[in-house]
């Protein structure tokens, strides 16, 4: 319905109709718009559940995808951190050993090394004024030995062989005289000759009563024989010489006692491997006494050197024949500075063991990172010096498993830098003060540096990968680490006492196993006494017979203190047979 507004009518009820027309058709106009709005809001509702649960989906594969990232990043480190060690065990059974670096492997390196690595341009070396200049590091190769035999010992018996011309040939073919002599030529040769087994028979004289009428009379008794002198194992035929013998072969040589008993079967000798580990069981037990003066002298000097590796003992009582047990090594040095070691057997690492030994020792005490050690270290107050080797091993491990890992690499030419400044001083056989003086100078600088670039790299590196492991056991033993440089006797490692246990090692891998506490013991001893002769520059045989004539009759601590390794000289054992 249209209304033309210009001409409405006049009539009020043909008004009200029209009002009434466009009220209906307005009503129905808002019907259908509110029903067309509630179509909308419905579909509208629809569509806002839609969306709701595509969004929820899409968050559900947002999650999804983010687990199987991180699962992806856990295994992609997995596999690196097992290619890595796979890596290491081939190269451990078919690479080399060394830790050094070869020339092909710094050449390698050198075409990684670019400027942005952050690598080590310069570090601070001794010149001959004294002081300290900034030189590129070049990490050394080999250097060739001297050719050449070397003279044979000066001690050996010498027999002369003389080679002379024929009557004939000394005459002159002109005249017939004799051709003057003019001097000889020398050529020596070893010979060696089988072992020389000599009976030592002890002959002691026996005297009866005499035939006077007073000697019945004073009630004496009527015989009277020479004293046999103190025996070192009493009731046996053992001499020092051949407890020497004995006990060198088998800790110095690491010749088992079978096999002597072999060797010695050739002879046409009868020891048996039970007799010769009698034997050593009481030499040493005769010695022990010797190992208590010689902790008291080590915790009475500045500085110890500790270090530990397994023994199996099959009768330790409670416990299974394949428990792993325990040589402990401490060295130490007298108040003169000369070294001693000491090794114990215990069946446990437990960090008491460490106390046990050090007593109330308050001076320097250099191990590896164990953590054994940090107990006797907090309780004693020691001052607690690092191994730069073994930050120098977890290095090498990752430059071996990976040729390219330049991170390796330059970790591996700091610690580098950090000897050659210790050898170059040490060459110069400085006075101790002045040594530590010039060796702090030289080297904190390059420490600094190190320091540095390993808080860098920490963040770089994978935690659990070998390149990871060597950033973080540096970092984390670095106070321990840069402790050397406040003692001329410490060194940038624990290699010494290392060192010290190779030949225990050595014979462990020939003789296997202690049967007893009793024997683990008695080889604690003996590896005491015959490193520590070595450690003071002693023949390890020579010196045993010497120790081993002796000791019967040491009676008293002074004489025990007098026969300790420090305190005898090549001269003093020279003569011995």
């Amino acid at each position: 319905m249209v209304i033309d507004k210009n001409n409405l009518p006049d009539d009020p009820a043909v008004l009200k109709k029209m009002l009434a027309d466009l009220a209906v058709k307005h009503e129905k106009t808002m019907i259908q718009e509110q029903q067309k709005y509630q179509s909308l809001d419905e579909k509208y509702s629809s569509l806002d559940k839609d969306y709701s649960s595509l969004d929820e989906k899409y968050s559900s594969l947002d999650r999804d995808y983010s687990l199987l990232d991180e699962k992806y990043s856990s295994l992609d480190e997995k596999y690196s951190y097992l290619q890595e060690k796979y890596n290491t065990l081939r190269r451990l059974l078919f690479g080399k050993k060394s830790e050094k670096l070869s020339p092909e492997d710094e050449h390698q390196m050198r075409l990684f090394n670019e400027a942005e690595d952050g690598s080590v341009e310069s570090v601070d070396l001794i010149n001959d004024d004294d002081e300290t200049e900034s030189a590129t590091t070049r990490v050394a190769g080999y250097t060739r030995k001297k050719g050449g035999r070397k003279p044979l010992p000066e001690y050996l018996l010498r027999e002369e062989i003389i080679h002379d011309l024929t009557e004939e040939d000394k005459a002159c073919p002109c005249c017939g005289k004799e051709r003057p002599l003019i001097g000889e030529e020398t050529t020596e040769e070893l010979d060696i000759i089988p072992a020389k087994v000599v009976v030592n028979r002890h002959i002691r004289k026996k005297y009866g009563p005499c035939a006077c009428d007073g000697f019945l009379e004073k009630e004496i008794p009527e015989i009277k024989t020479a004293p046999m002198p103190p025996r070192l194992v009493p009731q046996s035929i053992v001499s020092p010489g051949l407890a020497a013998y004995v006990i060198t072969s088998k800790f110095c040589d690491a010749m088992p006692f079978y096999r002597q008993s072999k060797t010695f079967d050739r002879l046409d000798i009868d020891l048996s491997r039970a007799t010769l580990c009698n034997w050593a069981m009481g030499v040493a037990e005769k010695c022990a006494p010797l190992i208590d003066i010689m902790i008291e002298q080590i915790r009475g000097g500045p500085v110890i050197r500790m270090d530990e590796t397994t023994l199996q003992v099959l009768k330790e009582p409670g416990r299974p024949a394949e428990s792993k047990s325990y040589m402990w090594v401490a060295m130490g040095y007298t108040a003169d500075e000369k070294p001693l070691l000491v090794y114990q057997y215990h069946p446990t690492r437990s960090g008491e063991v460490p106390g046990k030994i050090l007593g109330n020792y308050d001076g320097i005490l250099q191990t590896d990172g164990y953590d054994g050690y940090n107990r006797v270290a907090t309780e004693n107050n020691l001052v607690h010096a690092g191994c730069f080797a073994h930050a120098r091993r977890e290095f090498e491990k990752a430059m071996k498993q990976s040729k390219k890992s330049k991170i390796a690499y330059k970790g591996l030419v700091y610690i580098r830098s950090l000897y050659k400044i210790e050898n170059e001083l040490r060459e110069r056989k400085l006075a101790p003060g002045d040594f530590v003086e010039k060796r702090k100078n030289a080297v904190e600088p390059v420490l600094q540096e190190f320091h540095n670039w390993l808080l860098a790299m920490k963040d770089e590196v994978l935690p659990q990968g070998y390149t990871g492991k060597a950033v973080n056991y540096t970092v984390n033993q670095w106070d321990n680490l840069i402790r050397y440089l406040d003692h001329h006797l410490l060194t940038p490692d624990n290699n010494l006492v290392e060192n010290a246990i190779r030949p225990f090692v050595l014979g462990r891998k020939n003789w296997l196993f202690s049967n007893t506490p009793r024997g683990a013991q008695s080889i604690a001893v003996l590896y005491s006494l015959i490193e520590s002769a070595k450690a003071n520059g002693l023949e390890p045989y020579r010196y045993l017979r010497y120790l081993f004539d002796r000791i019967p009759g040491a009676s008293s601590k002074e004489h025990l203190r007098a026969l300790l390794p420090d305190m005898i000289t090549t001269d003093m054992i020279k003569l011995v047979a």
